[in-house]
């Protein structure tokens, strides 16, 4: 597919108060300490990049007593000015939601278009939005209950994927939309169904290599042209580029120490057609 920017608004938290002081995943060790100031520069640098190349970037207020909200992409997920809340796998993250909700409720969005969830999902960490589907992963954190929620509120078709490999925890982390139907994606993440299913629904994926997937590649935001990824995932460049895709390498190894990069520090904010 031939790329195509468009302008995207993003919603971004600060890493402010991040630290990692609990592990609910393979790649949170507690006992490795975070380099706050160094977080704090490559969040900004990711940010700036972002307005730079022409998005809107609005920021949440981060709160002390919950230090993954830097992870904002898991906070909601907007489809069509719609925004279907998160409902947290762990008590740790529990609070993020209702902050996240009163952020849409402050900020113009309808009281009917926010919809608090009943089933546990993470917001975009799970749910991934191409132009004909809403892919939903499930296995570790979002329950299989709120794939049917969500279609019965977004009105999208939902394809549920499941992951079976703890490292990649959320489907963002596996799996990248570029633009339109094009994706790429990391086949070993997905059960034997899951990988025929996206083999089918996208037969032209990008296919991620184990080292670049390992160096959360897949945990990447595409504008349609640029596409914003962990520095360290070179393998991915090249086929990039081969597709007419820029790619941007973006160095956030500090935040990955709390197991999220571009990705997950990205919600997008997508606006009714």
């Amino acid at each position: 597919m031939r790329s195509s920017f468009s302008p995207r608004r993003y919603l971004m938290c600060p890493p402010t108060h991040f630290r990692v002081t609990y592990s609910i995943n393979p790649w949170m060790d507690p006992t490795k300490p975070v380099d706050l100031a160094l977080a704090l520069a490559q969040w900004e640098d990711l940010r700036d990049r972002y307005r730079a190349l022409g998005h809107t970037v609005e920021v949440l207020e981060p709160r002390p007593d919950l230090p993954d909200m830097v992870f904002a992409a898991n906070g909601a997920t907007v489809v069509d000015g719609r925004v279907l809340g998160a409902r947290f796998a762990h008590p740790e993250r529990t609070a993020e939601a209702a902050v996240h909700r009163e952020w849409f409720h402050s900020h113009g969005w309808d009281e009917a278009d926010v919809r608090e969830p009943v089933h546990i999902n993470e917001g975009e960490g799970d749910f991934a939005v191409t132009d004909s589907w809403l892919l939903a992963g499930r296995g570790f954190r979002s329950s299989p209950l709120s794939h049917p929620e969500a279609q019965e509120f977004f009105g999208r078709p939902v394809i549920g994927l499941d992951l079976i490999d703890p490292r990649y925890y959320h489907l963002d982390t596996a799996l990248c939309v570029l633009a339109g139907d094009e994706v790429m994606y990391y086949p070993d993440a997905f059960s034997p169904g899951s990988r025929a299913v996206l083999a089918r629904l996208f037969p032209d994926a990008i296919v991620a290599e184990e080292a670049d997937a390992a160096a959360f590649g897949l945990n990447a935001v595409s504008d349609g042209h640029h596409v914003l990824l962990p520095q360290a995932a070179l393998g991915l460049c090249d086929p990039l580029r081969d597709r007419g895709y820029e790619p941007v390498g973006m160095d956030l190894s500090e935040l990955l120490k709390g197991g999220g990069s571009v990705k997950c520090c990205t919600m997008e904010l997508r606006s009714a057609d």
